[in-house]
């Protein structure tokens, strides 16, 4: 069972973490179909889809945000291209340009999302601002939605609530002290058996050149502990969702209602 997290006064809402859950799972979609498209919830709309790079690739779909009524919902895939991964592994730490205090993050995954920074801008400029802000990502997208959380929070009026999943580091210590000042909720669920998110290492050692990098999680661990057979099966989007659907049965299968694929598989 989760812990009883709170933050600022808030706790950790398992609806929500398995509603942001399935939008996660609809990145990879979005990104499997050459024309973007996946499936959107009930109530929602598309504001607008954007394309990133990873390491010498060509411009791809690497997320979407979406708006009903009460919410808007910025969402970034994980790493599912050859490249993404190579972009994974780029783990020198170079300066985080969009925030004027002085702090370093991962270069991989920071020059994916300043590939889409300003495509993201713009379409959230069409959304209402006075609406909650939400943003969400599943490994690879945890960390993009992570350095995005910041840049919005730092350089926008809105207060974004982050919820991860099987997230990696993303940055050194400065990183991490300055992001938890600047955002109220940051929700990073973690599993305590998947690897994923014991990466890049605390201490990382590059060797061209020679030199040490610190990395630090942010704020808001949520553990929860499932073994799925594999490594690979750890870190799934599906197996957290099927994990956090136990908190809530109920409402896991009421979400599973919709088209089929629009939610990860539940347990039989």
């Amino acid at each position: 069972m989760a812990e009883k997290k709170v933050e600022n006064g808030q706790q950790f809402d398992v609806r929500t973490a398995l509603f942001l859950a399935a939008v996660c799972g609809q990145s990879r979609i979005q990104y499997s179909n050459p024309d973007g498209s996946f499936l959107i919830p009930a109530g929602y709309r598309l504001a607008g889809s954007f394309k990133a790079q990873s390491y010498e690739n060509k411009p791809e779909y690497f997320g979407f945000v979406i708006e009903s009524d009460h919410a808007v919902v910025l969402t970034f895939r994980g790493s599912y291209a050859p490249t993404d991964w190579v972009s994974d592994f780029i783990s020198q730490q170079v300066p985080f340009k969009p925030v004027k205090a002085a702090c370093h993050s991962h270069k991989g995954f920071t020059d994916i999302y300043m590939t889409c920074q300003q495509e993201v801008r713009s379409i959230l400029n069409t959304t209402d601002p006075d609406k909650t802000l939400f943003i969400t990502g599943h490994s690879l997208g945890g960390a993009l939605g992570t350095l995005a959380a910041l840049d919005i929070g730092s350089n926008t009026d809105r207060s974004p609530i982050v919820y991860t999943y099987g997230s990696p580091r993303v940055g050194d210590v400065k990183f991490a002290r300055i992001y938890n000042r600047a955002i109220k909720q940051h929700w990073r669920v973690q599993n305590e058996y998947d690897i994923v998110p014991h990466l890049p290492p605390l201490v990382y050692r590059h060797t061209r050149p020679k030199k040490i990098f610190y990395y630090m999680h942010v704020k808001g661990e949520v553990k929860r502990s499932f073994r799925m057979g594999s490594v690979s099966n750890n870190h799934l989007i599906s197996n957290y969702f099927v994990d956090l659907s136990k908190e809530d049965p109920a409402y896991a299968a009421i979400l599973c209602e919709g088209p089929p694929g629009w939610c990860p598989t539940l347990p039989s």
